[in-house]
C-alpha cells in the first residue's frame, strides 16, 4: 500500500506517536508539515510510538507547499467536520494522500477549497459533537483506505480468523 498521511501543524506528541505507530501498522508513509508543536525527540512521542518508528517512513515538510508539489492535486483528501462527502463515499486508490489539519484548528479554508468539493471528507458523528480525536480520525480514515484495497499487502489470516472477514 502507497497511502500518504499528511499532518498539517500537528501539535499533540501523543497522538503523532500513536499515528506513526498506525502508519507503520498499514504501511502508510507520515508527512509531517511545520511548524510542529513538539520536538520529534520529545518522550511522549517516543513513549506512543514505542519502537515503531524505524518501521515508518516519516518525511518532514516546511511547509504544506512543499508537501502539495509532490503529488497529484486530484488524488489528494483533505478532512474537515464541515465536508459534506463522508469518507467511506470515495473510491480510493494506492498512491492517495489524506490530509488532516492540527488539533485546534483543522485545515486552513484556502487548501479546502482549493480541492475539489468531492476530496473534502468527514467522518460522521452525532451532531452536537465538533469532531474525533486526531489519531482516531487517522485510524478510521486509514482503515476504510486500506480495506477498499482489501488489505493488501497484510499478513495472511488463519482460516478460522478469515471468515470474519467474509
Amino acid at each position: 500500500m502507497a497511502f500518504n498521511v499528511i499532518l498539517v501543524e500537528p501539535e499533540i506528541p501523543q497522538n503523532t506517536g500513536n499515528i506513526i505507530r498506525l502508519c507503520a501498522n498499514v504501511g502508510a508513509t507520515l508527512h509531517l508539515v511545520k511548524p510542529l508543536g513538539f520536538e520529534l525527540t520529545d518522550s511522549a512521542l517516543r513513549r506512543a510510538s514505542l519502537d515503531y518508528s524505524d518501521l515508518t517512513n516519516v518525511i518532514i515538510h516546511d511547509s504544506l507547499e512543499e508537501f502539495l508539489g509532490t503529488t497529484s492535486i486530484d488524488r489528494i483528501f483533505a478532512t474537515s467536520s464541515q465536508a459534506n462527502t463522508s469518507y467511506h463515499c470515495v473510491q480510493y486508490q494506492d498512491g492517495d494522500s489524506i490530509i488532516f489539519g492540527s488539533e485546534s484548528v483543522g485545515l486552513p479554508s484556502t487548501l479546502l477549497d482549493s480541492l475539489p468539493t468531492q476530496n473534502c471528507i468527514s467522518i460522521p458523528m452525532m451532531p452536537a459533537n465538533r469532531s474525533l480525536n486526531l489519531s482516531n480520525a487517522v485510524a478510521v480514515t486509514i482503515y476504510e483506505m486500506w480495506r477498499q484495497l482489501e488489505f493488501r499487502g497484510c499478513r495472511p489470516f488463519a482460516t478460522k480468523t478469515a471468515q470474519y472477514f467474509s
